[in-house]
């Protein structure tokens, strides 16, 4: 089979998001925090302790999925390639690359000069090991499984060149390699520690794992050998600084305070009423970056009565006021969101904004038509004897106001006559309780930068279980559906996958199986002494060139 240079087909193959920017923000892209990398003098060592909103479960790419683990091991896995400020990929781990015409068959050279911070050489058993390991039922994978798609084989050609076979073609896999959820594990610490791995994580990357002290902080360290950072990078060679140290601190109130007393260098997830005060503070620095992907959803379990049926959905729909919601929330910090997908996301569908607008009568209507037409002492409706009652899956601590989104919701429907029970659980319990389909609604979100996201969404493939996590939490099991997601994957023309993927947009909509809710602009606020913060293409923080000016 013919193959092309990376460089003549990388661009037409792969769609990913042009990041929006708002006056005094940070591009999403990867860009420096403040100023230029290496235009300030910087002083080497010294330790940067940043504010984590919430605690990973494990710190395995190929099994963790939540942006919080991802913040922490990206700084320690390398990936095969990078996405740059202008949307191509650029070598990292891997030097070149060929793709085959139809997107079945990629072929890459990797660099011949990394090691693994346990002393491992990297090389194509490694790369091989690390995606058949993902694919293996027994990593019970949670999301890098979705982004490897119709994985077939991996075949070792040479010990730095490796061609990954697909079963069908798979255009975005580019862009999904680029994420540090496919990063390059130790096969030797994979093997030494099992199901272990995610408290002992061993990579490529510029900082080597030290300690965990659960619910209190994660330590990493230089790796003083790093010297493969990709061109995004402000510099060369081993990082600046000597240690970072993630402190968990979900209470936004005493992260906020951390940061103004000068107690960490810097925290995420700044609440919508400390941002303006943040940008007014001559000590800090306010940044933020959009991220592409889907965003926070809300989603009604449809193996569930009366959540089966789209009139019911769709009353519930148009009850809830989101925009009110968002903007009492997040202050006009926060976008409102009205797709399944952000508007900085390839394929981005603008047909689906303000395709419906809230409705109280039109809701109680369809209730009426679908027989809940009794109702209980508290106005609650009922059917055949039956509450009408909603079990609202959330997990704590009160990420991005999202237990306050509940309160707010049981409000509103509680006009139309829902009753709505707020369920707050431990990370996981909220995960068991997933897998075990044991809510009537929950949310989502998910940062990718290809729209063959929502495939990890809505794909029936994708259908949590109680042998596997996933994040279809909708239970969507529909087949035209599944075929246009299919189909997303094999075309290589922008607008070919932007029309399929408008049709599920759209459906998805119409038949009330999302509730956008916002578009999450994710936010730091750190000590101006520090420089070089930057942004990954998904919003997610590097710290590889952070350093603080002399």
């Amino acid at each position: 089979m013919r193959l092309t240079r990376t460089k003549q087909v990388v661009c037409s193959l792969l769609l990913v998001t042009s990041l929006l920017a708002g006056c005094g923000k940070e591009s999403a892209a990867p860009a420096p925090a403040s100023g230029t990398p290496g235009t300030e003098a910087k002083a080497s060592g010294g330790e940067f302790i940043f504010g984590l909103a919430s605690e990973p479960t494990v710190l395995d790419p190929g099994v963790e999925p939540s942006a919080a683990g991802y913040r922490v091991f990206r700084q320690i896995f390398d990936s095969l390639v990078v996405e740059t400020a202008d949307h191509s990929f650029k070598p990292w781990l891997a030097t070149s690359w060929e793709i085959s015409p139809d997107a079945k068959q990629f072929t890459f050279h990797l660099r011949k000069d990394v090691k693994f911070h346990d002393g491992t050489a990297f090389n194509a058993e490694a790369v091989k090991f690390n995606f058949d390991r993902i694919v293996d039922p027994k990593t019970k994978s949670r999301f890098a499984v979705s982004l490897i798609g119709p994985y077939d084989s991996s075949e070792v050609i040479d010990e730095y060149t490796i061609r990954v076979n697909f079963k069908q073609p798979h255009a975005p896999f580019m862009e999904a390699l680029s994420q540090a959820f496919l990063g390059m594990a130790s096969p030797t610490a994979v093997k030494k520690f099992g199901d272990k791995f995610g408290q002992n994580p061993v990579g490529t990357g510029p900082f080597v794992f030290e300690k965990w002290i659960q619910k209190s902080e994660i330590a990493l360290n230089k790796n003083p050998d790093y010297n493969w950072a990709p061109e995004t990078a402000g510099h060369t060679g081993a990082a600046y600084l000597d240690k970072l140290i993630y402190r968990i601190i979900p209470e936004d109130s005493t992260r906020v305070g951390s940061v103004q007393s000068g107690q960490i260098a810097a925290a995420e997830t700044i609440p919508p009423q400390n941002i303006v005060a943040f940008k007014n503070d001559s000590n800090i620095q306010m940044l933020e970056a959009q991220s592409p992907g889907s965003p926070y959803t809300l989603m009604l379990n449809t193996t569930k009565q009366p959540w089966d049926d789209v009139k019911v959905r769709t009353a519930v729909m148009l009850a809830i006021d989101m925009d009110t919601i968002v903007k009492t929330l997040y202050m006009g910090t926060y976008q409102r969101a009205w797709g399944p997908l952000t508007p900085s996301t390839a394929g981005y569908d603008p047909k689906v904004e303000n395709s419906w607008k809230p409705d109280t009568a039109k809701a109680n209507q369809l209730l009426d038509e679908a027989g809940w037409t009794e109702r209980d002492a508290n106005g609650t409706r009922m059917k055949n004897g039956q509450p009408l009652v909603m079990n609202y899956l959330i997990g704590t601590p009160n990420r991005e106001k999202r237990h306050d989104i509940g309160t707010m919701m049981q409000q509103q429907l509680k006009q139309i006559g829902i009753s709505v029970k707020i369920d707050l659980q431990a990370t996981n319990a909220v995960v068991s309780a997933i897998m075990n389909g044991q809510y009537d609604m929950t949310g989502t979100s998910l940062v990718q930068g290809d729209p063959d996201v929502l495939r990890s969404i809505y794909h029936s493939i994708n259908t949590p279980t109680p042998q596997k996590f996933a994040f279809n939490l909708g239970h969507l099991e529909n087949q035209e559906i599944d075929q246009l997601l299919m189909d997303g994957l094999k075309s290589t023309d922008l607008k070919v996958r932007s029309d399929i993927y408008a049709k599920v947009q759209e459906y998805l909509i119409e038949n009330a199986l999302t509730l956008p809710t916002y578009v999450f602009p994710y936010t730091v606020a750190a000590q101006k002494e520090f420089t070089g913060i930057q942004f990954d293409s998904r919003a997610y923080p590097l710290f590889y060139d952070v350093a603080k000016t002399q």
